[in-house]
């Protein structure tokens, strides 16, 4: 037996060797962790539980018979995340370029099916060459199972995707179809084809960076949800995330400890949304003043400003919040807008987190770039997540509330099952200036003062339709509120909205605008 053990002992060391030390100092000198460090910091201490440590490729084309490939590349296990358990695969780089082959997929695949029966969340730390040519179809074949997984657990097990390296070609697709992505400054990168190609193709010169970096798919594509400068900072990202998510769609989220008192009035909301409708202000500040110890963990922080979403709770109750953002665009709704509402939307549904929506948009941004971007295809997004979402929805008018983007916004029309409004609160088909222009315009056009003119009808327009008394006086608010008791409401009404059940009609799925 203690041969055999020093044996054990012997092999799994080279396991965990990795490509050696002179790849793992490359790595370092790169400013990257390698695999096993990433897992480290992933996890509780002394938590993760490695799995098919010593599978081994079995090509034996281009000289790949003889090639020692310690675990495939590609580090797979389970541990806990502040006590909670999670499934990961990390690709480590020193091991032939952290490539994809047969086994190296096998072995995430193995883990995703895991984490699929026995309902866990999904963490994968990519950091990879690629697909291993040397292996051909197989490796392509390997891709196509992990998209067909990733696939088969959306919406049943949250996956975050983690870039902290490479992420090029076909493999760029798994990241794409899981619920969050990290992105790691300066060190990670994702694209279909790289500059080389680029350049020949088109004549275009790209950096990687300017590419495919953390930047570019932060606030250019909208393709990363979470923007790190160093891995460690990444990986605090991924914990106080997973905090949030529960496990698995047939749990709610976490309950939260809080010592924020649940009848806290909060002044400062009464000065936070200017009186002045074209007056802007940070909506940020009124979501901190809002949930419990002001902690608000923002997704998409740097795309699509003019929205905001993310996560915060409310007397412990973790909820998904939606918000236009008044200081960009004026909170106007566009293609992009549209695209990160909708998705949050949809996952928070998926997950069993009630939506808080914040309003204040004055429409559908206007122009030929956003009609012939498809707008109408891709503000319908927005209008199908909210209509399909069966959690609390729960709605706070704050100023602007016009047109369109009012219903879009999680209005009463689209199933909100509770909807206050402010004092300041207009709602409207349009704004007064522009309805009066459009209802009085030959009355103004003959006046002798069309300036005074003007002025009184918008004054009349505003008293008698933009105010909230006449959305509740039809019903379609369910109260006006002090600004400073929006955090008692909120969590009244999630109280009275948490033992909700709603149907929707059999079918195999709907078909959302795409």
């Amino acid at each position: 037996m203690e041969d055999a053990l020093r044996d054990l002992n012997v092999r799994l060391e080279r396991v965990r060797a990795g490509g050696g030390a002179d790849k793992v100092e490359k790595q370092h000198r790169a400013g990257k962790l390698t695999a096993r460090e990433r897992l480290d910091r992933l996890f509780d201490p002394g938590t993760f539980v490695e799995l098919d440590a010593f599978v081994r490729h079995r090509c034996t084309d281009f000289g790949m018979a003889d090639v020692e490939a310690p675990g495939d590349g590609v580090v797979t296990g389970f541990g806990l995340v502040d006590g909670r358990k999670v499934m990961a695969f990390a690709q480590d780089f020193t091991v032939i370029g952290g490539s994809l082959g047969q086994a190296h997929a096998a072995k995430i695949c193995k883990v995703m099916d895991l984490a699929l029966k026995t309902g866990c969340p999904l963490v994968g730390l990519n950091d990879s060459a690629g697909a291993r040519i040397q292996e051909g179809v197989d490796a392509l074949d390997g891709y196509g199972q992990i998209f067909f997984r990733n696939t088969m657990c959306s919406g049943v097990i949250p996956q975050l995707a983690v870039i902290m390296g490479p992420c090029a070609g076909g493999a760029v697709y798994s990241p794409a179809l899981t619920d969050f992505v990290f992105m790691v400054a300066n060190t990670a990168q994702m694209f279909i084809t790289g500059p080389q190609v680029i350049k020949a193709v088109t004549g275009e010169e790209v950096t990687l960076e300017q590419l495919g970096g953390a930047a570019t798919h932060n606030q250019v594509s909208g393709v990363a949800h979470f923007y790190a400068t160093d891995e460690d900072g990444c990986l605090a990202q991924v914990r106080r995330l997973l905090g949030f998510l529960p496990a698995n769609n047939l749990e709610d989220p976490p309950l939260r400890h809080t010592t924020d008192p649940v009848d806290r009035m909060e002044e400062v909301l009464r000065e936070a949304v200017p009186a002045d409708p074209n007056r802007p202000y940070d909506v940020r500040e009124v979501v901190h003043a809002v949930v419990d110890g002001g902690e608000f963990l923002e997704v998409h922080a740097h795309w699509a400003p003019n929205m905001v979403v993310g996560f915060g709770s409310l007397g412990g109750r973790p909820v998904g919040i939606v918000a236009n953002q008044a200081r960009e665009l004026a909170g106007c709704i566009d293609i992009n807008a549209s695209d990160k509402a909708a998705r949050f939307v949809r996952f928070c549904d998926a997950f069993n987190f009630p939506l808080v929506t914040f309003v204040d948009t004055p429409g559908y941004l206007p122009g030929t770039a956003q009609e012939y971007g498809g707008i109408i295809r891709h503000g319908a997004k927005l209008l199908y997540a909210y209509s399909e979402a069966t959690v609390p929805k729960l709605q706070v008018i704050l100023r602007k509330a016009y047109g369109g983007a009012y219903i879009a916004m999680s209005s009463r029309s689209l199933g909100a099952d509770l909807a206050l409004g402010w004092p300041t609160a207009e709602i409207a088909v349009l704004g007064p200036e522009g309805a009066a222009n459009i209802i009085f315009r030959d009355e103004i056009a003959a006046a002798d003062d069309p300036v005074a003119v003007r002025r009184a009808r918008v004054e009349d327009y505003r008293r008698r339709f933009a105010n909230p008394y006449v959305a509740a006086g039809r019903g379609y608010l369910d109260a006006v509120i002090d600004p400073a008791a929006t955090r008692p409401a909120l969590i009244r009404g999630l109280e009275a909205l948490g033992s909700k059940r709603e149907s929707r009609p059999a079918r195999k799925h709907g078909n959302i605008p795409m």
